[in-house]
């Protein structure tokens, strides 16, 4: 094995592939609450969205995010689903689907709990919110590079996000927001090991560094003196078996001082 192992090169058709796949899933989501907003005028959206404080509003928590109120509402959230899907997915496959559902009921239990009493909420920013802090705290903890750009693009395009977690103007479900937020940062905090870091280029200037302390070391055990235990032995008496025995010595007389 050589002293420095090279680390595995990046494979651009596997990145590929994963972000392609996370943009299909993503647009597959996005061609879903389409669907539902075209059947939208037909459906219960009382009954399948969050009331806050009943027991009627909970089953809102698995339905509501396919809800929306406007054309506006639903192309504001797919555009964020689209961008942020995308990169939580190709980045974190599978912190993702972990946090999903940690997301999805987080922002409807974020309405219920805090919402006004007799309101309803809908729809999927709850959901979005938790993928954009999820992605931005997961590039604080793992600090490598494709996080730290994830993390940045996402801050860039939807960062005033942070901001729409506090209470503002009517008709915004912030209480699903913060939801949301939350089960995204939890998630971050509980999966960020699942996905492997990805492979690290090792720069010229840290291969010299570690050469010169080989080297160093190499040299420090050439001068230094062995162990006792590791000396070969030149000589040894024939009669080592026995016991030791100690010689008496006749006391030296002292002598006369000269006149």
């Amino acid at each position: 094995m050589p002293d420095h192992p090279s680390p595995p090169a990046p494979d651009p058709a596997s990145d590929r592939r994963r972000l392609l796949f996370a943009f299909n899933c993503s647009l597959g989501f996005v061609l879903l609450l389409v669907v539902v907003a075209a059947m939208q005028a037909r459906l219960p959206v009382a009954a399948m969205s969050v009331t806050p404080g009943t027991l009627a509003g909970l089953p809102g928590l698995l339905t509501a995010p396919l809800l929306h109120g406007s054309a506006a509402h639903l192309a504001a959230n797919a555009t964020a689903l689209l961008i942020l899907g995308t990169l939580a997915g190709s980045v974190y496959p599978r912190a993702t689907v972990r946090a999903l559902p940690l997301m999805w009921l987080g922002s409807g239990l974020g309405a219920w709990l805090l919402g006004e009493p007799g309101s309803h909420h809908l729809g999927a920013s709850g959901v979005t919110h938790g993928l954009m802090f999820l992605v931005t705290t997961l590039g604080l903890l793992r600090r490598d590079r494709p996080s730290i750009a994830a993390g940045m693009i996402a801050m860039l395009f939807y960062g005033g996000s942070v901001l729409t977690v506090l209470p503002h103007g009517d008709g915004i479900s912030w209480q699903s927001h913060l939801g949301g937020a939350i089960a995204g940062t939890v998630s971050a905090l509980l999966f960020r090991r699942l996905d492997p870091l990805p492979p690290r280029k090792r720069y010229s200037w840290e291969i010299e560094e570690e050469e010169q302390a080989l080297q160093a070391r190499e040299e420090h055990d050439t001068f230094e003196l062995p162990p006792p235990r590791d000396v070969p032995v030149l000589w040894r008496r024939e009669d080592d078996d026995g016991p030791g025995q100690v010689l008496p010595f006749r006391p030296r007389s002292p002598r006369t001082p000269p006149d």
